[in-house]
């Protein structure tokens, strides 16, 4: 009964949903979603990229062919970043879409689920998709937006993507993207970040004079690339640093990556947790086409985003509808209103900047107290829309 009550709670206040991309207004009514399901026996197998430049095909490593079951594969010589991209502007010959029955059936150990994650092999973010989904095929992404899409075309089943790091806050882009598409959040992962010092075979410490990785793993293990005297270098990522290094052989550099990463790339590991601070965790959301129906047999979080009309105390009118209800906030997070960041007062007197917040609270939807603090929210808010209501993770293994 309850689940049905929030179910229906959720499908009301999808009526106020609304995406902000560039060819909407915050209050314009999205256009439909079109999937694309011919019923092609043939299928292409993809790594996700975000390029569709396939003329550039040979030069960059890739080369198309048949696979020994008929269906199209994409090879991938042993230069090639490993990530393949859509070899032509139109939409790939996907298979007839998976039922919620399949889905279902398969999540509990991922056995059957497509997972797409932002990096390449031996990133973090693969380890997150894997605690989530333990034998699931985790299937690498160039950006976060192509993660997105994946999800959207039906490549994949599921994304698992970094949202917020507790040494280096927020994730910008993906809030961005959240909005910006029309996935759910239907679970988090916490994932415990331990940084290792990757070098060759051979390479010691001092023989080292540089190291790669993302600027934020550069940032989270100051105080030991300090001590040893390295120079910096940012790359989009830690795996991409170990591959790098030893694609390259390099001697005198190593990389800030995971020993996952190591093991992947054939390096050594001259140095474990060197990360400043040892509680260095990052949050990750498993996003999906469609929403779990909440329930209250667990802890639940819910994530919203809502925007408010400028005046005095109206944030605060905002957020007191959960205390009021003793409803905990564990995170908010502003945006400023992509397209029309400004506003002008009535008078033109004064401009002021639009913000969106991204609110998260511990209750679900199936709760009426958590959907009374929402009807009570949106009499304030000019924009409300639910992100997920879904199973919080207390664990922070890795």
């Amino acid at each position: 009964m309850a689940a049905a009550a929030a179910a229906a709670s959720i499908n009301t206040l999808s009526h106020q949903i609304t995406t902000v991309n560039p060819n909407h207004k915050i209050n314009s009514k999205p256009s439909a979603v079109i999937f694309h399901n011919p019923h092609s026996k043939r299928r292409r197998n993809f790594i996700i990229s975000s390029s569709s430049d396939h003329k550039n095909n040979q030069s960059n490593g890739f080369g198309g062919g048949k696979g020994s079951n008929g269906n199209d594969n994409i090879n991938i010589n042993a230069k090639a970043i490993p990530l393949l991209r859509f070899l032509d502007d139109s939409p790939p010959l996907l298979p007839r879409p998976l039922s919620s029955s399949y889905l279902s059936n398969s999540v509990s150990d991922g056995s059957r689920v497509r997972v797409a994650y932002q990096g390449i092999r031996g990133a973090y973010s693969e380890s997150a998709a894997e605690k989530a989904y333990p034998n699931c095929e985790a299937v690498p992404c160039e950006q976060f937006d192509t993660a997105f899409e994946a999800v959207e075309r039906w490549l994949v089943d599921r994304a698992v993507l970094p949202i917020e790091n507790s040494l280096g806050g927020s994730i910008h882009r993906n809030y961005d993207l959240l909005l910006r598409h029309r996935l759910h959040i239907v679970g988090e992962v916490k994932l415990a970040v331990r940084h290792c010092l990757l070098a060759n075979p051979g390479v010691k410490v001092e023989d080292l004079n540089r190291v790669l990785s993302h600027p934020q793993a550069l940032a989270q293990c100051e105080n030991t690339l300090t001590r040893l005297g390295l120079v910096r270098e940012a790359v989009d990522d830690t795996a991409g640093a170990a591959m790098h290094v030893a694609f390259h052989k390099l001697k005198d550099a190593g990389a800030v990556a995971s020993s996952d990463a190591a093991s992947i790339y054939g390096l050594n590991i001259l140095a474990q947790d060197i990360q400043d601070d040892s509680d260095n965790v990052t949050r990750f959301l498993i996003l999906a086409r469609e929403p779990i129906i909440p329930g209250t047999d667990r802890v639940f979080k819910t994530s919203i985003v809502f925007s408010l009309e400028e005046g005095p105390g109206v944030l605060f009118k905002s957020l007191a509808v959960f205390a009021l209800r003793k409803i905990n906030l564990t995170k908010i997070e502003s945006r400023p209103l992509r397209k029309q960041p400004l506003r002008a007062s009535d008078d033109n007197s004064n401009r002021y900047f639009d913000y969106l917040f991204y609110v998260d609270f511990e209750a679900s939807m199936a709760d009426q107290n958590a959907q009374n603090a929402l009807r009570h929210l949106n009499e304030f808010a000019t924009f409300l829309r639910v992100l997920g209501s879904y199973p919080a993770d207390a664990r922070t293994d890795t």
